[in-house]
């Protein structure tokens, strides 16, 4: 496997498709990041030499903003928004959609599991309101 900034790239891939394991890196840049380091993209990961995996290397670090900096980037981005106390931001701390999404009938991923699902039978009901 070639080791590129620290993301194993899976041997039996082409490198076009290999590289966007990468956190950051796309099929639109991995088409760019490919121009720019001069390595053919249809070759296999495996059929790489040092030379273009240093060139890969370079061309990342120059031209684009991966991994662990991307990752700063955008909580650096989430933590200005909350502290400015913009829509966006009180969305996230409430760990609700931030972009305008229906949350009545979706919405699950942030929300969570349901706490009832469906409706409850009646005799389940008849004792909650008994309660």
């Amino acid at each position: 496997m070639a080791r590129i900034v620290g993301v194993d790239i899976p041997d039996s891939r082409k490198v076009w498709f290999g590289l966007t394991k990468i956190y950051g890196i796309g099929q639109v840049n991995v088409l760019s990041l490919i121009e720019k380091s001069g390595v053919d993209g249809e070759k296999r990961v495996k059929e790489l030499t040092d030379k273009d995996i240093a060139a890969i290397q370079k061309a990342l670090e120059e031209h684009f903003n991966i991994e662990g900096d991307l990752r700063r980037e955008i909580q650096d981005n989430i933590k200005r928004l909350k502290a400015a106390g913009s829509y966006r931001g009180l969305r996230h701390t409430q760990g609700l959609p931030a972009r305008g999404q229906r949350t009545r009938s979706n919405a699950r991923t942030k929300r969570g599991k349901r706490k009832t699902i469906g409706a409850m039978r009646k005799e389940v009901a008849q004792k909650m309101e008994s309660k």
